[in-house]
């Protein structure tokens, strides 16, 4: 049995997640998925029990709660939401401003301070990268000063392989680079025109990828599609089987 658990962000959903979330989630296990990564589903409809009861029903677990960047007071919500579903991961993507170094330096702060809250609670707080946190600014990065200015025990990274790519580093060498520090991973491919792709199916080295991978203290593998031209069915079903049969988690 493998030792990671494998889980689906929802975004590739769009708006359906909120319209019919029984419906996803049932593709979602009928595809093999252990779980789902989303954001603050708790919109006045359901209760945090009543979510955890509908995921239960369907054999899946919340693997991690999704966020953007905003006030402390936003923060808190996500969190508590987070401590209320029994996740115990929180990724946010985004910072308060990318043009400076300086930027990335105030985004530390109040990721130390979440950081903090989180970790009180028993949840890993994790930075989502994209790939404009790899402009280059004189010798370093944007993402190597958000991680240089922040507590590697209340912050950690949540690396994605595609904007990795996109960013144009190698993601099995960054992911080794930054073992220590990677708590959840978002696997997603990239077609040779730069489109989003089905795990397995485009450029990336995942060979090289899960050597790496062995190497981290990680939990969840979550597909992180943004965009298909396919089905959001098809392409979460092609994703969970290569994982599942080439890469024998």
């Amino acid at each position: 049995m493998s030792k990671y658990k494998i889980g689906c962000g929802l975004i590739i959903y769009g708006a359906r997640q909120n319209s019919d979330l029984p419906g996803v989630l049932a593709e979602l296990s009928a595809a093999g998925y252990d779980g789902i990564e989303a954001g603050n589903l708790n919109n006045g409809d359901r209760t945090p029990d009543e979510i955890k009861t509908l995921l239960a029903s369907h054999n899946l677990e919340l693997a991690g709660v999704h966020t953007g960047y905003g006030s402390i007071e936003q923060f808190e919500e996500a969190v508590r939401f987070t401590e209320a579903m029994g996740s115990r991961y929180l990724m946010v993507s985004g910072v308060g401003g990318q043009d400076t170094l300086e930027d990335y330096q105030r985004s530390a702060e109040v990721f130390n301070e979440v950081g903090h809250r989180c970790n009180d609670a028993g949840i890993k707080f994790c930075y989502h990268n994209h790939s404009w946190e790899f402009k280059d600014f004189g010798g370093t990065t944007g993402l190597v000063t958000l991680y240089e200015s922040t507590d590697p025990t209340l912050v950690h990274a949540c690396v994605d392989t595609y904007w990795v790519q996109h960013g144009g580093e190698d993601p099995a060498a960054f992911l080794k680079q930054y073992a220590d520090r990677v708590a959840y991973l978002h696997f997603k491919d990239m077609y040779a025109d730069g489109a989003f792709g089905e795990v397995g199916h485009g450029i990336l080295n995942w060979e090289g990828i899960m050597d790496a991978v062995s190497g981290i203290d990680a939990e969840w593998l979550t597909v992180e599609q943004d965009r298909t031209d396919k089905t959001p069915k098809e392409s979460a079903t092609m994703s969970c089987q290569y994982m599942r049969q080439t890469l024998g988690i």
